[in-house]
C-alpha cells in the first residue's frame, strides 16, 4: 500500500509541477470563458438591459467630453 501511495504522490507532483503541468488547460479555460461571456450577453439581451446600458455609456461619454 505504501508503494502505491508513493507512486501516486510522485505522479501527481510531476503533473502539478512538471513540464506538462498546463497541458490542455488553455483550451478548457478559453472555452469556459467564451461560455461565460455568451451567457452574460444573452442575459443582458433577455432582460432588455442593452438600451439602458447603451444610454448610460452615452451619458457618461457626454459628461466627459462636455457635450
Amino acid at each position: 500500500m505504501l508503494r502505491v501511495w508513493v507512486d501516486w504522490t510522485v505522479s501527481v507532483t510531476s503533473r502539478v509541477r512538471g513540464r506538462e503541468r498546463d497541458a490542455g488547460a488553455g483550451f478548457v479555460e478559453y472555452a469556459g470563458l467564451m461560455i461565460l461571456i455568451a451567457g452574460i450577453f444573452t442575459l443582458i439581451d433577455q432582460l432588455g438591459l442593452d438600451g439602458t446600458i447603451s444610454g448610460a455609456i452615452g451619458d457618461a461619454v457626454d459628461d466627459v467630453v462636455g457635450g
